[in-house]
């Protein structure tokens, strides 16, 4: 299970990233800051599904303000690595938005190599919140798993 500090919803994942790019993504996240709405809580998912290292929480975004503040996040942010990526060949502009969104919040990590025995998962409790900030992280991996450094914060209520 992971801490309750570690969960979180991931809008845009930017993989390796200069430092050079931190301040301009900062700087650009700014400006999407919005209000995400009310999400509610869906079935519990292991993920991927077809050789889970995840247990996840599905979210509801029955407004669609999340999609369209992922949206706005994943263009920021995209802006910056296209510039970036043009004045530096060492790094390709990668953002996620080609990819599916499946909002949903990670509650625990299974070991590489392990798979969980029973698939079948009991519901979640019927549970609503409005998140209230928009964070810019910076990920450490380690043997002992992930941490999370906040770099920015901007509300989003």
């Amino acid at each position: 299970m992971l801490d309750a500090e570690l969960l979180h919803v991931t809008l845009c994942f930017l993989g390796n990233r200069s430092t050079e790019e931190i301040d301009p993504i900062m700087a650009q996240l700014a400006e999407c800051a919005g209000p995400a709405g009310e999400l509610s809580l869906g079935a519990p998912l292991w993920l991927p599904p077809r050789r889970p290292r995840a247990l996840a929480v599905e979210l509801h975004d029955e407004q669609g303000r999340l999609a369209g503040l992922r949206k706005s996040v994943v263009a920021a942010c995209g802006k910056v690595m296209e510039r970036q990526s043009t004045s530096s060949a060492k790094q390709p502009a990668r953002t996620s938005k080609h990819r599916y969104f499946r909002p949903h919040v990670t509650v625990a990590r299974v070991h590489p190599g392990s798979s969980p025995r029973e698939r079948a998962l009991p519901p979640t409790p019927a549970l609503t919140f409005v998140p209230s900030e928009l964070i810019l992280y910076r990920s450490w991996l380690s043997p002992d798993g992930a941490s999370y450094e906040p770099l920015a914060s901007y509300p989003i209520v």
